[in-house]
This record gives structure tokens, C-alpha cells and sequence, in this order.
């Protein structure tokens, strides 16, 4: 993980500590009796259940680490009442192409959904939103190239 600041929410914040207890004690536990188990099978150079039990354990430690390294560094974002795009905003915007609004939420990568109308902050729709307001008008570049036009429609 780099040293950029994550930004994240009350709630994704605590969902990640949940998380990190979780896999501490209950996934522990369990990935350790499973690599015992294994090793009760015998041979472990052709054992595969230990292999995967291995290969468990290392995903695991893999994503404790992880996790306490984004809880440590992490920035608690809450929702601002501006009229600039920043993080925390819920934004409404409407692409040039469609009549339809689109609702957003400019969060940061770990808590990123489009699913959820949740943008990243480091997407490259959300850094054309950061520091906009109301009525500008948006380009950017989709990885493929091409060109979308957005305009602010409300910043809450």
C-alpha cells in the first residue's frame, strides 16, 4: 500500500474494523485447524488440502495486513454542506447525452460502488468533479479515450 490518504466513512470505517476482529480471531482459528487437519493427512509435498490450507492462511494474512494498514492511515470522511465538490459530497449530475440525473456520492477507493452511486475520489469522473459546483460543465477522458461531458446539476 502507498502512502496516499484513504478517505473513508464512519461506516466503512467501523465495517473494516469488524472485519479485521473477525478475521484476527474467527478466521484464525479456523484456517488453523485446517492446516492441522491437513497435516493429519500425512505426506504434505502431495498433500493438497494443506497446500490449500497454505494458500488460506497466506490470503488471510495478506488481508490483515492490508486492512491495518488502511484502519491506521485512514481519514474519516463525513458528509460536508458545501457547494463544492470534495469528498463526502452528494452530488447530482447529468451527461450531456441523457436526460436522466445520476445521483453520486465522491467516496474514497475502498468504498468506491457505481453500483451504490458510490465514485471514487481518484476515478477519473471523480477527480473532474473535485472542486466543481453547481452548473459547471465536466470533460474527461475514459481509459478507452473517449470523451464524456457531465454538468453539476446540485452539490449537498
Amino acid at each position: 500500500m502507498n502512502d496516499e490518504k484513504e478517505y473513508l466513512s464512519q461506516e466503512k470505517y467501523d465495517e473494516l474494523k469488524t472485519e479485521l476482529e473477525y478475521l484476527r480471531s474467527t478466521g484464525r482459528k479456523k484456517v488453523l485447524t485446517d492446516l492441522e487437519y491437513a497435516k493429519s493427512l500425512g505426506d504434505l509435498s502431495e498433500n493438497a488440502e494443506y497446500h490449500e490450507a497454505r494458500s488460506k492462511q497466506a490470503e488471510l494474512e495478506d488481508r490483515v495486513a492490508l486492512l491495518e494498514t488502511l484502519l491506521k492511515s485512514a481519514t474519516i470522511v463525513s458528509h460536508k454542506d458545501t457547494d463544492v465538490v470534495s469528498m463526502g459530497s452528494m452530488i447530482t449530475v447529468r451527461r450531456k447525452d441523457q436526460k436522466e440525473n445520476t445521483e453520486l456520492e465522491i467516496v474514497g477507493t475502498e468504498e468506491a460502488d457505481l453500483s451504490k452511486g458510490k465514485l471514487s475520489n481518484k476515478s477519473p469522473l471523480g477527480q473532474a468533479l473535485m472542486g466543481k459546483r453547481k452548473g459547471d460543465a465536466v470533460v474527461y477522458k475514459k481509459p478507452n479515450g473517449d470523451e464524456v461531458s457531465y454538468t453539476v446539476v446540485d452539490v449537498r
